[in-house]
């Protein structure tokens, strides 16, 4: 028995004549004739009852009917399933979103996906640090990160997607926050709110660079894991942070921003995935994130 057959056999049931069924299937009569009693041997039942003027189905027949026509749909769903994981269309991604681009990029970025690729399934976790992105990626934990650079293993593929310029968040309140910009050497002696260095975050590292660099001797007075946490402590006046400007979104009574200047300073964001996965549909996502840049 070959899904031929089965075929051959739904086009004699549906018609009734072997002959027509024969001209819509663009084959002799004969030989489909034939395939029909080898079925019916294969089978051990009698699918029809034959006249000289017409093909009826027996009981056997319409309740074979039945299940043949719901497993050739199984048959042809199946295959259009397999076309539509091959070109990408259909399938299961979890992006994983460092802290500063959470709430400037992730809404905008949810809507765009679903929009460009509505048969993959998303999921996003946000506020992650590059350190634990990379450590997620290598575990399959995520699928794709939207990260800060520099990521030194060789194993995920990195794509940069734009400079942020770094900002200066600050109380409402802070001495510097009437000023329409603030320098590195500005923050000398002040107060500072920075990612856990413990964790290798990139921003603490940047930050220590951009000031040291200028310098300006951190003076830390809280660190933290998540940028929400940063600006919550900066709106309760317990410090100053230095922020990639995409935080600027996360808008929260008794916090100001401020371009950072002399030196006006920013960092990477990069788009990063294992280098062994080649999933179409992965492959498609990646596109679409790059294109949205």
């Amino acid at each position: 028995m070959d899904l031929r057959q089965l075929r051959y056999f739904i086009a004699v049931a549906e018609e009734r004549h072997f002959g027509r069924a024969a001209e819509r299937l663009h084959m002799a009569q004969p030989p489909l004739s034939q395939a029909i009693r080898q079925l019916e041997a294969e089978l051990g039942v009698e699918l029809f009852q034959r006249t000289t003027r017409r093909v009826d189905l027996t009981s056997a027949g319409s309740a074979y009917l039945d299940r043949v026509r719901a497993i050739l749909a199984e048959v042809d769903a199946a295959a259009h399933h397999a076309r539509r994981v091959a070109a990408g269309a259909v399938g299961h991604l979890t992006l994983g979103c460092v802290g500063s681009a959470t709430y400037s990029l992730l809404p905008t970025l949810s809507r765009h996906l679903a929009t460009e690729l509505p048969g993959i399934d998303f999921s996003f976790r946000g506020e992650m640090l590059a350190p634990d992105q990379e450590e997620a990626l290598r575990s399959g934990a995520i699928d794709v990160a939207l990260l800060r650079p520099p990521v030194a293993d060789p194993a995920l593929t990195v794509h940069t997607l734009r400079r942020d310029r770094l900002v200066v968040a600050l109380p409402v309140e802070h001495p510097l926050a009437p000023k329409t910009q603030v320098r590195a050497a500005d923050l000398a002696d002040v107060d500072l709110i920075v990612h856990w260095a413990g964790r290798h975050s990139v921003m603490h590292n940047v930050v220590f660079g951009v000031l040291r660099g200028a310098g300006v001797e951190p003076q830390v007075r809280h660190e933290v894991g998540e940028t929400s946490t940063l600006i919550t402590l900066v709106a309760g006046g317990l410090g100053v942070a230095v922020v990639p400007e995409p935080v600027t979104a996360l808008t929260l009574r008794g916090v100001v921003y401020r371009p950072l200047v002399r030196p006006a300073a920013a960092i990477e964001l990069a788009v990063a995935y294992r280098a062994d996965r080649d999933e179409p549909h992965l492959a498609l996502a990646v596109e679409v994130i790059r294109k949205l840049f």
